[in-house]
């Protein structure tokens, strides 16, 4: 994919209150296929927020979501993983007492008649893991329960992927994971990207971010302060549009001192 993509994901002006608290304010956020967009902000940020708007779990109160051009109204998850958009929550919402094939059929299990067809789905969680280049996993049969929370992050991953999604959104997936384990979900984050996938990568691990990230949003107090080519900031620019939301030229305006 070109870094000049058209956005899959377009979102303008969104706003978003949970009573007399507004946590978005007129966010503007482009998601691209086949690259890693890091959406990055401190505690309290909105991070969540707008990816559960992304997501179908919260409605927007104002502003544009489109997709692929056209705007859409995305009231649920089910809305969200029609057009073909998954999120990976930190806690990976896998069941332990289930293997892998179990785990990424989970709800959406396929049938044959009314028995289960295993078979089938067997072979689609092999050819899903096996086109994520996946070698860590032994066997597909498995108990979550035995893996490791690298593997565990790579079997919730190849969850998402499993259904033809376009946007996978990944919540802090390296938070619990240690150097090697870390660096094996870094690949397979890139990899998705390089599939054609549009990713967003939620980090607080700076190093994680420009390690394999094409583009870095930046969120301060509910307000995109900047969204830009990883390649065009610095560490330290990014870590100051997060704890500032300005950094030199880059960022939100200012009044009287004051980042707006």
């Amino acid at each position: 994919m070109t870094a000049t993509a058209t956005p899959i994901v377009q979102l303008r002006g969104i706003d978003k209150s949970f009573g007399p608290v507004q946590v978005l304010h007129d966010v503007s956020f482009d998601i691209r296929p086949g690259e890693v967009t890091a959406l990055v902000g401190d505690n309290g940020a909105g991070k969540s927020t707008l990816v559960k708007c992304i997501g179908g779990i919260h409605p927007i109160d104002g502003g544009a979501y489109l997709f692929e051009d056209e705007q859409v109204h995305v009231h649920s998850p089910r809305d969200a993983a029609a057009l073909g958009v998954e999120i990976v929550y930190q806690d990976l919402a896998l069941c332990d007492n289930l293997d892998i094939v179990q785990n990424m059929f989970l709800g959406r299990e396929k049938r044959r008649g009314l028995v289960l067809d295993d078979a089938t789905m067997e072979e689609m969680a092999a050819k899903t893991l096996d086109g994520l280049s996946v070698r860590t996993v032994t066997s597909i049969r498995q108990q979550v329960a035995s893996l490791s929370g690298g593997q565990r992050q790579t079997v919730a991953i190849a969850k998402a992927v499993l259904w033809n999604s376009k946007v996978v959104i990944l919540d802090e997936p390296t938070a619990a994971l240690g150097v090697a384990q870390t660096a094996q979900v870094l690949e397979l984050v890139r990899r998705l990207a390089d599939n054609g996938i549009a990713v967003v990568l939620i980090s607080h691990n700076m190093n994680d971010v420009f390690a394999v990230s094409d583009r870095i949003a930046a969120l301060y107090l509910g307000r995109m302060a900047a969204q830009v080519k990883a390649s065009d900031v610095t560490y330290s620019q990014v870590v100051e549009l997060i704890t500032s939301g300005r950094s030199g030229d880059l960022g939100l305006a200012t009044a009287n001192g004051v980042t707006l």
